[in-house]
């Protein structure tokens, strides 16, 4: 008789560690990204589109010159950078910036209003450079051109939702979900939404993490303003599907029957 019932125990038990290890690898097909990506993956990468300038946008444009003194006259004032918002204030100091306006120019010092609308910062500068050169202004201008109102939004099921600010113009949409703290358990994975106006229109497209193909999506690559938003799964609307502690618990809960009823079995 003990001996059957250390049988049936025993096979219980197997049975549990398997369902056990099918739970766990269901989990990470639905938490795991690129998981379609083999060993050794490559391909080509596509020419990427830089950001460029619209009106309504901040640019810092930095003039540099072997005289210092020649090439600070093309350049803003430094102004304080006190206030962060919310009534919340900080130490340090930022360069002035030259807001585009609706027309897509810039008053520029000495050289009046430049057209730098649909421009990016690598246009931007060639442009400034070869006015102050041809103009006789100054002969060797080095120029940096940054976007000081470039952000994107990360909300939903992530660790730290907010909005970032992005000084080159160029962020993927998997750096943004970092910069975010990455998706929380309770993320989904296949349903990560990317809000984008332009072009007088709102698009929302859906990519899912978990495929390579979110290589090839043009959302993959963000634009100024876009929203990142994760949608949450089942769990966290309170139904069953993807939730890792509840899992154990369960497990543990189950592995303590057992233990219960081998103590009543074999008393």
């Amino acid at each position: 008789m003990k001996k059957k019932s250390k049988t049936i125990m025993k096979n219980l038990i197997y049975i549990l560690l398997a369902l056990f290890l099918l739970t766990s690898c269901a989990s990470q097909k639905k938490i795991s990204y690129l998981q379609d990506i083999p060993d050794n993956y490559s391909s080509n990468i596509k020419q990427v589109n830089d950001a460029i300038v619209h009106p309504g946008d901040w640019i810092s444009i930095i003039v540099s010159s072997k005289d210092p003194e020649l090439a600070q006259i093309f350049n803003l004032p430094i102004i304080s950078n006190s206030m962060v918002g919310n009534g919340v204030y900080t130490g340090g100091q930022r360069v002035s910036g030259y807001l585009v306006d609706d027309g897509g120019t810039i008053d520029f010092p000495q050289l009046g209003r430049v057209q730098i609308k649909d421009l990016t910062l690598v246009e931007l500068t060639a442009l400034i450079k070869k006015r102050l050169i041809t103009d006789g202004l100054i002969k060797d201008p080095v120029i940096t051109a940054q976007f000081m109102n470039f952000q994107i939004s990360v909300m939903g099921e992530v660790v730290k939702p907010g909005s970032f600010s992005i000084s080159t113009g160029r962020i993927t949409i998997l750096e943004a979900l970092s910069m975010a703290g990455d998706l929380t358990i309770y993320g989904k994975r296949e349903n990560v939404k990317v809000i984008r106006e332009e072009n007088g229109r709102r698009n929302v497209v859906q990519l899912d993490l978990r495929s390579k193909q979110i290589f090839t999506s043009p959302y993959y690559y963000l634009h100024q303003n876009d929203v990142v938003y994760v949608e949450p799964n089942k769990t966290k609307a309170g139904q069953r599907e993807i939730n890792q502690n509840r899992s154990i618990g369960t497990f543990a809960s189950i592995i303590s029957v057992l233990v219960s009823l081998s103590v009543l079995i074999f008393k």
